[in-house]
């Protein structure tokens, strides 16, 4: 016998606990499915964990550098265990946060167990059968692992497995000159390990422009981090050290040695074993979700939410899907994925962050833009707290004066970035912000000084 609901949300990533407790408290009831832990990737192997790491890291660097404040703490000692123990605590009390909320919210309710469609209105949890004329995917996605020659016979590790590891390797290679990659690398390196970055492609995070390579490149270098960039024919075997990586197919190739592996190379959907077919739930050639701008499937009535669909693989963009589907839904808001701003970071330290579009890409589109950048040695905030590595960048539409993308590699620029972000959201003119007073000292104050700096871009 089945039961009856309003409602099924697969999976309790960022998307679907907001979504079922925002349809339960607007009377819905509302079955949730969860097969392993609650919260997804970002609370047990991605943001939250890897953030919790990076900023023990980022204590051990600072204590090291100590000296360089008229501070002098002698001998600096990363005890792992300790760190992973800090880690675990934090991601354990966000998932368990988690479930709770779910189970002490009224119309919900929470089972536990692998979910897999039966019909386009019915899926299969164990024994239990439930119906819902609504269905929203959120199974968020796992760490590709690509067919690399060799790899089959090498202890290697994701950004998943990696989470586990409560010891300092003396010597990680990673490939994969990516996002997540040089987070782990940056970490790594500093708690005291021995780390070479390997990439395929001629430059790390090639998606960006050539000018935040360089910068990145730059700063993961000063810390004494190798990187190998161009290694467009890789394998990897074991050795007496540990492992192995061929670079280049030809004999006498370049090849990098390490004691372990870590593969940072993209991720791919947990779609393959949900029973879509059975839905005829349509995915593209990868296994994500085809879904509308709107996050509607092809099949009327089943909805997919976060990195499951391929309009965004970031937490921030997973809310978002929730917030789109659940107003659309109860107020009819026509909501769209058209409507979000490409907005991101890459939390190395100092961090990048990016919004809008890229320089290539404004070059491009063909369009007549102007451009203003600094260099953050001419940034007191930064000068003053001993970190000048980086820029700030911000690109106006030149007819429109709208802002069309800005970058920030710096401290603070995570932060300081929304308010270029805010203002690109309000689609004011660039103009705004140059009349705008910001705090003194801070990295955001020379953003209308940046402005008022702008010149053509070549």
């Amino acid at each position: 016998m089945s039961e009856r609901y309003d409602a099924i949300v697969i999976g309790t990533g960022q998307a679907g606990p907001s979504l079922a407790v925002r349809l339960a408290t607007a009377g819905w009831r509302v079955a949730i499915a969860e097969r392993a832990r609650f919260g997804g990737t970002c609370v047990n192997t991605g943001c939250m964990p890897t953030k919790t790491l990076v900023a023990s890291a980022y204590a051990a660097h600072v204590a090291r550098r100590g000296a360089e404040y008229g501070i002098d703490v002698g001998h600096v000692r990363v005890d792992m265990q300790r760190v992973k123990a800090r880690k675990d605590k934090v991601a354990d009390t966000a998932s368990g946060n988690i479930a709770a909320w779910l189970r002490g919210t009224k119309n919900v309710t929470v089972i536990e167990g692998h979910a897999r469609f039966e019909s386009a209105n019915a899926v299969r949890i164990g024994e239990r059968l439930l119906e819902a004329d609504k269905i929203f995917i959120n199974v968020g996605g796992r760490a590709y692992v690509p067919p690399m020659p060799g790899l089959d016979g090498v202890a290697h590790y994701t950004n998943s497995t990696i989470m586990d590891v409560d010891f300092v390797p003396e010597h990680l290679v990673v490939i994969g000159g990516s996002y997540i990659g040089l987070e782990f690398a940056q970490m790594y390196r500093r708690f005291g390990a021995k780390v070479t970055v390997v990439e395929k492609l001629p430059r790390l995070i090639a998606r960006e422009d050539d000018a935040v390579s360089q910068g990145v490149a730059a700063i993961l270098a000063a810390e004494g981090i190798a990187i190998e960039t161009g290694a467009e024919c890789m394998s990897v075997a074991k050795a007496s050290e540990g492992i192995v990586v061929d670079l280049d197919c030809a004999e006498g190739s370049r090849a990098v040695r390490g004691t372990h592996l870590l593969l940072a190379v993209g991720r791919t959907p947990n779609t393959g074993d949900l029973g879509l077919d059975r839905a005829g739930v349509a995915v593209d050639d990868r296994g994500y979700v085809a879904v509308d701008d709107m996050l509607r499937t092809n099949v009327p009535g089943i909805y997919a939410l976060g990195e499951c669909n391929g309009r965004g693989a970031f937490t921030h963009t997973a809310y978002n899907d929730f917030e789109i589907a659940a107003d659309n839904l109860l107020s009819d808001a026509g909501r769209s994925v058209r409507d979000r701003i490409n907005a991101y970071a890459l939390f190395i330290d100092p961090p990048l962050a990016r919004i809008g579009m890229s320089d290539d890409e404004v070059r491009k589109s063909g369009r007549k833009a102007l451009v203003g950048t600094r260099p953050m040695t001419r940034v007191g905030r930064a000068v003053e707290k001993g970190e000048t590595q980086g820029f700030m960048s911000i690109t106006v539409d030149a007819a429109t004066k709208e802002i069309l993308g800005a970058t920030i590699l710096g401290v603070g620029g995570d932060e300081a970035i929304h308010c270029v972000l805010d203002l690109m959201y309000a689609k004011a003119p660039y103009t705004a912000m140059q009349r705008m007073v910001h705090i003194h000292p801070t990295v955001a104050e020379l953003l209308p000084t940046l402005l008022g700096e702008i010149a053509p871009l070549g």
